[in-house]
């Protein structure tokens, strides 16, 4: 950036001083250097149909931002923020006329307005990167409906489950995800332009003309919570955060697997040691169940920051801001990788049918087949607690504690089904389970899921696109 012309804003009363550096955005401000110059075109579009500005004025204005746009936000002069930047490029290219722009309107207005904007287009990259996730998950779980692998609870062997029901289910999580994505999305996709300072204007501005222009749904129609509110940040912080923990027990799923050589993960996304050779580490894995910290400590700076500010606007908002782009960067690349780690890890399915049995994992299935020939529940619990892992074993137990004879309720090829991983897993159907026949429901349940959230992600992008093609083409008009 340059140092000329002067901040137009600052003038010479607030060009310099100790603060000016400490008090400037510019630093960050290129995120939304983009969604400035939009908002600016739709202001001035609107100011010239309502008569407000000419149009001559109008299209001068317009031209100077299309050249800005152009050389980028790297040319732009120095100033406090991006705002005051832009502002004082277009009156040193065209003059006086260029303070035309800001008619009845604020940089309060604008910068909560430009937020919004580019917030909604990262949400819908985070949305799409989901989608991809659930979709990688999907279709690796079609392929191993039948894989038998062990399930954990406490880190210890408790039921043998399989493959497809564990990516199922996080699957599952995912699609609560998702919702929350799209209700953050809803909420902040709504238009604070033309509020002001807080407490409106007295010209004759046409709020939704300019809400139309940049793709809003709606407005947000007081004035002085429209500049003042970043409710949209905390909402959005705290999804951001809930996905990031699903990422988290993601990935320490795979790397407890990955221990036990359930699953290898391929070289592209591991690392190895520098003084051990030997070493295959899943440090992408473990980076992206370290990324949940961040997204938390992003809503506590944001929550802590608005905490306590008085209406309307303060200069605190300023601070909050880069805690959400920090984090919703973080969180979407971190889920667009996991899809290529799904895609790409490679399971032992041999040996995790091998461990599915372990630690008498099949003992609850045992269970259950006595409290259905009629022995209550928790004395099956009891018996099959002090067997071994065979049929004789729980036999002779029975006889002790029920005092008759095990084949008087079940048939020996009950028992020993129920000890098989494979036909134990088999048992188990009810909805949502892991048997086969449940599995293939839940996969169809979940696709016609994944369908309906891809269909309306698409709904809301032509959208976006829609009013973005309308823009470019009103300002045709003024060329």
């Amino acid at each position: 950036m340059t140092n000329d012309p002067p901040d137009i804003i600052g003038g010479t009363r607030f060009s310099g001083g100790d603060a000016r550096s400490f008090l400037s955005s510019m630093g960050v401000d290129q995120r939304i250097f983009d969604a400035d110059i939009s908002i600016d075109f739709a202001h001035v579009i609107m100011l010239a149909e309502e008569n407000i500005i000419s149009t001559d004025e109008a299209s001068l204005i317009i031209k100077s931002l299309l050249s800005i746009s152009e050389l980028g936000f790297e040319n732009l002069p120095t100033a406090e923020d991006i705002h005051a930047a832009i502002e004082t490029a277009v009156i040193s290219n065209i003059g006086d006329v260029g303070g035309k722009m800001h008619t009845a309107r604020s940089r309060n207005d604008e910068v909560s307005t430009c937020i919004r904007y580019r917030l909604r287009s990262d949400i819908l990259e985070a949305i799409s990167a989901v989608l991809g996730l659930r979709t990688a998950l999907l279709t690796c779980s079609k392929l191993h409906i039948n894989t038998i692998m062990p399930g954990f609870t406490h880190l210890q062997f408790a039921q043998p489950s399989t493959l497809s029901h564990w990516m199922l289910s996080y699957s599952s999580s995912l699609e609560r995800d998702t919702d929350r994505l799209f209700d953050a999305y809803k909420r902040t996709n709504l238009s604070p332009l033309g509020s002001a300072a807080f407490a409106g204007t007295p010209f004759p501005i046409n709020r939704n003309r300019t809400s139309i222009l940049l793709g809003f749904e709606n407005l947000i129609e007081n004035t002085m919570d429209a500049v003042s509110s970043r409710d949209f940040l905390i909402e959005c912080s705290g999804v951001l955060c809930s996905l990031s923990l699903t990422l988290s027990n993601l990935s320490a799923d795979l790397i407890f697997y990955s221990n036990r050589k359930f699953v290898e993960i391929s070289d592209e996304f591991a690392s190895t040691s520098s003084i051990m050779p030997q070493k295959k580490n899943p440090d992408t894995l473990e980076l992206i169940r370290a990324a949940s910290a961040m997204t938390l400590s992003a809503f506590s700076g944001i929550f802590t920051t608005l905490k306590g500010l008085p209406r309307a606007y303060n200069r605190d908002l300023q601070a909050a801001t880069p805690y959400i782009w920090n984090s919703i960067d973080r969180v979407t690349e971190s889920t667009n990788l996991f899809s290529k780690i799904i895609q790409t890890s490679i399971w032992d399915i041999e040996l995790l049918s091998e461990s599915s049995g372990e630690g008498f994992s099949t003992a609850t299935g045992v269970a259950d087949v006595l409290t259905m020939a009629g022995i209550p529940f928790r004395k099956a619990h009891q018996i099959v607690a002090k067997s071994e892992n065979n049929h004789d074993s729980i036999s002779s137990n029975f006889r002790y504690i029920v005092g008759a004879d095990l084949s008087d309720f079940c048939a020996k090829k009950e028992i020993e089904s129920a000890l098989n991983p494979a036909e134990n897993v088999e048992m188990r159907g009810s909805m949502g389970g892991p048997s086969s026949s449940a599995i293939k429901e839940s996969l169809y349940s979940s696709n016609q899921t994944l369908q309906k959230d891809k269909n309306t992600y698409e709904v809301i992008l032509n959208k976006i696109l829609k009013s973005q093609k309308e823009l470019e083409h009103e300002i045709t008009n003024y060329l």
